[in-house]
């Protein structure tokens, strides 16, 4: 049976501009490592700074052949904006004054995620494995697609930065979960940037 394997990155650590750091360089060239005898078919890419300058650091360390492109759909967005009755009551300030166009155009984009990235191989394909370097929501939005869960769970599924997120889509099955918010490729010293200082462990 042939298997659509995904496997999710968010970007490496960066500075308030965007740009990744030293750290976040170092943090994609050790996941670069451990993603190196992989067969990757495809590197994909956000079109954000972060995001490329990640891809480019991971490629380093894969064969010359492998394609690394820049796709839409992998750019910082929010997926979905629950409504009053769904929002946590932490999140409320982050979704005030949110415009509905906005919301919209968000969820536009999270549909166009799914359907380029989230639909199962056919019975006749072969295996396939594919990374996409991107954000903590698109990351949350597949996972929670994955799962089947309301709209609203992606909602504090966060990513630190490279941990490593795998699901794996087969023809007639539901999509796999197979790893969430990996880290085993960082030493200590890199691990949770992206979350909040209290949070990590």
């Amino acid at each position: 049976m042939p298997t659509r394997h995904l496997y999710l990155a968010r970007h490496g650590d960066a500075d308030p501009f965007g740009e990744l750091t030293d750290t976040g360089r170092r943090q994609a060239g050790l996941l670069g490592e451990r993603l190196a005898d992989l067969p990757l078919d495809a590197v994909w890419h956000s079109p954000l700074p972060r995001a490329a300058a990640s891809a480019r650091e991971i490629a380093r360390r894969l064969p010359a052949a492998t394609p690394v492109a820049e796709v839409t759909e992998l750019i910082d967005h929010v997926p979905y904006v629950p409504g009053p009755d769904e929002t946590p009551d932490p999140w409320i300030p982050f979704f005030d004054g949110y415009q509905r166009e906005e919301a919209e155009a968000g969820a536009r984009m999270a549909a166009g995620l799914v359907a380029r990235f989230a639909a199962s191989p056919e019975p006749q394909d072969s295996d396939t494995h594919e990374l996409l370097i991107t954000h903590a929501y698109p990351i949350a939005w597949l996972v929670r697609h994955a799962l089947d869960a309301p709209p609203a769970r992606w909602l504090g599924l966060d990513s630190a930065n490279t941990a490593l997120t795998t699901i794996e889509y087969r023809p007639g099955l539901p999509p796999a979960l197979v790893t969430f918010n990996d880290l085993a490729h960082l030493p200590t010293d890199l691990r949770w940037t992206g979350f909040a200082a209290t949070l990590r462990p």
